[in-house]
């Protein structure tokens, strides 16, 4: 069953990733037959781009019967507004992450999605990466057994891209900045293996340039079970190997190349992108999974999952619900950085960042 689908906002430009897999692989089923932006010019190229119509108004898109679904890929101060209009025309969402910039903006989407009824989806290409997907089960399996550590570095080189400084992905008012907005991803990865933690530590850092605040971000993340979880975030980093490490009683998982600093590198010849080691073996494991050859490569490969989801074949990526309780985690990262303190995931503060 084929879905028409309309674009809301291309500020997010992943859109043009799974967009373009979709227009290329008419097989998925999904056609973007119409794209909106508040900025004309931008709506006019992103459509064009991939196939389709631009318009000057969100009613030409939810207004049309034709349309069953939209993909929001606005800055993120526009997402609840935008998520409320498309539920109420009653349309299948996709949302490009985060969910929001603060609680309440997520509780609107939530309301609206529930009062609603209708089909909805965060993006986080994290939730559907191979490896990503392998770490989960094994972590699901307690084939490590009892865990005691889990760590997660991830990174972008923004000190290296030509004029980041003046995006709107480091501006306040549209998506707070960079740690807000792309520390999301591995946080929200922990969120999905081990759900919410009891209380978070962190610490921000502002070392390249002054104009894009919080570039390094160290957050640390106690669970009830005693686990210490740590989400390194990098953003003024250019090359890395190592992304994920998971620490059990009986064994460990290693992972590599599993974002932009990583993907770009050269590997050795045989060299595993996921593998562990457990008590008793003679060698590591190699899943045999293969690392992506570019971070490109990660964000096309959302495009079928999505399709997916969009013909009812698949559950949410992250639900809505999902989506709040990473932002919930994201934001007490910002109340201990502010504060100086351990900060409990239920601290009334993180409604006032």
């Amino acid at each position: 069953m084929g879905v028409n689908v309309g674009i809301l906002g291309f500020a997010h430009g992943h859109v043009m990733a799974f967009g373009g897999e979709w227009a290329k692989d008419k097989s998925m089923g999904v056609t973007i037959t119409k794209g909106w932006d508040r900025d004309f010019a931008r709506a006019e190229s992103g459509a064009k781009t991939l196939g389709a119509a631009p318009v000057n108004s969100i009613e030409e898109i939810l207004g049309d019967r034709q349309i069953g679904a939209v993909v929001i890929a606005s800055e993120t101060k526009y997402h609840a507004e935008l998520a409320e209009l498309a539920a109420a025309a009653g349309k299948a969402i996709i949302m490009y992450k985060p969910i929001a910039l603060t609680m309440n903006e997520a509780d609107r989407v939530v309301a609206a999605v529930a009062k609603h009824g209708v089909p909805f989806t965060l993006g986080y290409q994290m939730r559907v990466d191979p490896q990503n997907l392998k770490i989960k089960q094994l972590a699901d399996e307690k084939v490590l057994g009892k865990l005691s550590a889990y760590r997660r570095r991830h990174a972008l080189a923004t000190h290296s891209w030509p004029g980041f400084e003046d995006t709107w992905h480091v501006s306040p008012e549209m998506n707070r900045d960079i740690f807000a907005d792309d520390s999301s991803h591995p946080i929200d990865m922990l969120n999905w293996i081990f759900g919410l933690p009891e209380t978070v530590s962190a610490e921000f850092s502002t070392v390249q340039n002054p104009k894009v605040v919080n570039d390094t971000g160290v957050a640390l993340f106690k669970y009830p079970s005693g686990m210490i979880a740590e989400i390194s975030c990098y953003f003024a980093c250019c090359v890395s190997e190592p992304t994920t490490e998971v620490y059990g009683e009986k064994g460990t998982i290693l992972q590599y190349y599993g974002d932009g600093p990583g993907t770009r590198l050269p590997r050795a010849a045989g060299q595993a992108g996921l593998k562990w080691f457990i008590e008793g073996d003679t060698d590591w494991t190699d899943s045999k999974i293969e690392s992506p050859k570019s971070h490109g490569e990660r964000l096309v490969a959302q495009a079928r999952p999505f399709a997916e989801f969009l013909q009812g074949k698949r559950p949410p990526i992250c639900s809505a619900e999902e989506g709040r309780d990473s932002l919930r985690m994201v934001l007490a990262c910002y109340v201990s950085a502010r504060n100086g303190r351990r900060v409990g995931l239920d601290d009334p503060e993180i409604y006032g960042v």
